[in-house]
C-alpha cells in the first residue's frame, strides 16, 4: 500500500487488491463493498484494466467484470482515506463474507 499527503494535505492510499471470492465481483459482493464503502467520509475509487469507476456505485463496480483471480487498484482520499482502504481490503480478504 502507497500512502501520501496531497497537495491539500489529505492523505490518499493506493492498493493492489485480489479478488478472491468464488464469484468475483458480482452484485452481491459489489453492494457489500459500497455499504461499508459508505460508511468512510473518504472518496473510493476503483480501477480493473485501465477502467476506474466509483467506488460507491454497485453498477460502476459490476462493469469492472472483476473475476476471481484478478487484480484491482483502489485508491482512497479524504480524512478516512486509510481506514476505509484497511477495511475494504479486509472485506475483500474475507471474500465478501460470503464462503466459509
Amino acid at each position: 500500500m502507497t500512502g501520501a499527503a496531497t497537495d491539500t494535505g489529505t492523505a490518499e492510499y493506493v492498493r493492489s487488491l485480489e479478488i478472491i471470492n468464488k464469484r468475483g465481483l458480482h452484485a452481491r459482493a459489489s453492494a457489500r463493498f459500497v455499504q461499508l464503502a459508505s460508511t468512510f467520509d473518504a472518496d473510493i475509487q476503483v480501477e480493473k484494466d485501465g477502467l476506474e469507476v466509483d467506488g460507491s456505485s454497485i453498477l460502476d463496480l459490476m462493469m469492472l467484470a472483476a473475476s476471481p483471480g484478478c487484480h484491482i487498484t483502489v485508491r482512497t482520499k479524504g480524512p478516512d482515506a486509510e481506514p476505509a482502504m484497511d477495511a475494504i481490503a479486509a472485506l475483500i480478504a474475507d471474500r465478501f463474507g460470503e464462503e466459509c
